[in-house]
């Protein structure tokens, strides 16, 4: 099969085809068609040219409404071309959050991630389970800091399990907070990329913004707030409990976290595992699970949790023993 598209005078051919024709490369090895460029018209050759015509359709769509092209939302455009579902009439970056402290908006980059902002904006509690470079943290923070702005909370609280993937807090050097600290230290960065460093800094001198291990947040009651438990995998059934009953009147939960990647011992059971189970049914509690699809970093962080996928899928097919 053959088909002909026409490339408009006001389309920047450079930034249709990427760096050294990069996005005609992504088409025809993911597609496998052939791309031919002829004065101002792309040949398409193969049997899916249907799936490429839509996929260069949009990626001319999102030129000429300005925006940017970058790695990320070719390869997302083309990976919904493939399931037959538009970018353009998703709609998907039209539902802005917020704006970051740099005037850039911060939006929703993939269907997965606007049904989590959906679910963010409908429920007080909302657990959001995928893999790493998801947008889990990114979005919840921007959201937290969104209803400070809106005085809809007077307090924005981030937590994280203090649990090593190979290495133990007592043999890092400094005191309590500078051995914790490296654990917070992706909190902190989110929180700086909305806000500013120096905002940032001053709502966290004023204790409207906490950032602390999850052990810290025992026997509290939070009112008013915005709670984030990140990496909540790594909490125990008794610290995910004992975490969730701290919500007060007028408060918000977000846990986030990659049932894929727990650092427990083997003797303990994930909190996050066990309470999908347990609250799965309650309504008031939304759920989200984000999936490589969603994966808004680099293209091989997509590539990469895809094989790591494939090969536990296949270890369990065959019931072998799960090594995580």
């Amino acid at each position: 099969m053959e088909r002909r598209i026409r490339i408009s005078d006001n389309i920047d051919r450079a930034a249709l085809f990427g760096n050294l024709d990069s996005n005609l490369k992504l088409i025809e090895d993911e597609i496998g068609v052939d791309v031919i460029q002829r004065d101002d018209t792309l040949i398409l050759k193969g049997e899916n040219v249907d799936i490429a015509e839509i996929a260069l359709k949009e990626f001319m769509d999102v030129l000429e409404s300005g925006e940017e092209l970058d790695q990320q939302k070719t390869t997302y455009i083309l990976n919904l071309a493939k399931d037959g579902i538009s970018f353009r009439e998703s709609r998907i970056e039209k539902d802005i959050i917020c704006f970051n402290h740099m005037g850039r908006p911060i939006k929703p980059k993939t269907l997965g991630q606007r049904q989590y902002l959906k679910e963010l904006r409908e429920k007080e509690i909302v657990f959001a389970i995928g893999p790493a470079g998801t947008g889990k943290t990114y979005m919840a923070i921007a959201m937290a800091c969104n209803a400070y702005k809106n005085k809809e909370i007077q307090k924005i609280i981030l937590a994280r399990p203090a649990v090593e993937a190979g290495e133990r807090l007592g043999f890092l050097p400094g005191d309590l907070q500078e051995k914790v600290d490296p654990y917070l230290r992706p909190l902190y960065d989110a929180l700086y990329d909305v806000l500013g460093r120096d905002q940032a800094l001053r709502l966290k001198e004023k204790e409207v913004i906490e950032v602390v291990p999850l052990a810290y947040m025992r026997g509290r009651t939070l009112d008013n707030a915005f709670i984030i438990l990140d990496e909540a995998q790594n909490a125990t059934r008794e610290q995910m409990k004992m975490f969730l009953t701290r919500m007060g009147f007028g408060s918000r939960i977000v846990v986030t976290g990659d049932i894929t990647q727990v650092d427990l011992p083997r003797d303990k059971k994930s909190g996050l595992i066990e309470a999908k189970e347990v609250l799965k049914n309650v309504k008031e509690i939304g759920f989200s699970y984000l999936r490589e699809q969603d994966v808004v970093r680099h293209d091989l962080v997509r590539k990469i949790v895809g094989a790591y996928d494939s090969y536990y899928s296949r270890k369990n097919d065959k019931g072998e023993e799960d090594d995580r």
